[in-house]
């Protein structure tokens, strides 16, 4: 039902330079993984097999980690330290991967339009590899758990959370009637608005699955904030069109776009994940 999704790693990540004048941020390593392996897992757990990298000038690195280095292999073959690319050999094993260019920075909604031709007509979902998602072992990743939302409601899906007052600008935010704990059909979004100005304080973070029917809606959007093409505004039309439904995923987020989120996550994975792992 669903099977693909699109992964916008065309930013420039200035809030990490100068480690990101020519590294991409998502190949940022949290321990021992780059943030953007730790989206791909978290796709392959939901069964969405056919990966689309929407990328930009200097982020080959992206593609090269999820192909073979043969003279890396070589190496180290049959010594210990084959280990420490098991994760990543599971990876490109189960995952197909392809890939576009986003020539300008035009926004997030302008980037998911540009993986019109790797996503085609069929539903899929987005990640925004900034947003490192986790959850307890044994639970669904937060895109499981909207897929199998998706089969029921059949509609966009954004993925959100409460957060406080003092961070409210930095997201889109929705309203929306309670469906049921934890889940609201969108009656309406604001892109980063002023703390006064927020319709809630639930705000859409890095997930999402999208209808095919958003590329359509998205080339007919105006220029928004920032003079940016919008998801939100694209998002808010639909909702007002047909369905989108808002989901208070379970797990943990942390921000790895910001310095603090991502120091934060280095030590949450350190401690709780990578010390049981090796």
């Amino acid at each position: 039902m669903i099977k693909k999704c699109l992964f916008p790693v065309a930013g420039y990540g200035t809030r990490f330079l100068p480690a990101t004048k020519s590294m991409p941020k998502e190949m940022l390593p949290v321990v021992n993984k780059p943030l953007v392996q730790y989206g791909v897992e978290e796709c392959l757990e939901a069964g969405l097999a056919e990966v689309g990298f929407v990328t930009g000038r200097g982020k080959r690195a992206i593609a090269d980690h999820f192909d073979l280095n043969y003279e890396l292999e070589r190496e180290i073959a049959g010594t210990s330290k084959e280990q420490y690319l098991a994760s990543i050999r599971n990876v490109m094993e189960k995952g197909q991967f392809s890939l576009t260019r986003q020539t300008s920075m035009k926004g997030l909604g302008d980037a998911i339009l540009n993986g019109r031709r790797l996503m085609g007509d069929e539903p899929f979902g987005v990640v925004l590899s900034d947003d490192l998602c986790l959850t307890d072992k044994g639970e669904d990743g937060v895109l499981a758990q909207m897929v199998k939302l998706f089969k029921q409601f059949r509609c966009s899906i954004v993925a959100i959370q409460e957060v406080p007052e003092d961070q409210i600008s930095k997201f889109g935010v929705i309203a929306g009637d309670k469906i049921k704990d934890g889940l609201f059909q969108v009656t309406d979004m604001v892109e980063k608005p002023a703390p006064e100005d927020a319709p809630s304080n639930l705000a859409i973070i890095g997930r999402y699955i999208l209808t095919p029917d958003i590329f359509d809606i998205i080339e007919s959007t105006a220029p928004g904030k920032n003079g940016e093409v919008q998801l939100t505004d694209a998002l808010l039309t639909q909702a007002k069109n047909g369905c989108v439904m808002a989901y208070k995923f379970k797990g943990r987020r942390f921000d790895c776009g910001s310095v603090e989120g991502f120091v934060d996550a280095t030590n949450y994975v350190y401690e709780n994940v990578y010390s049981k792992e090796f």
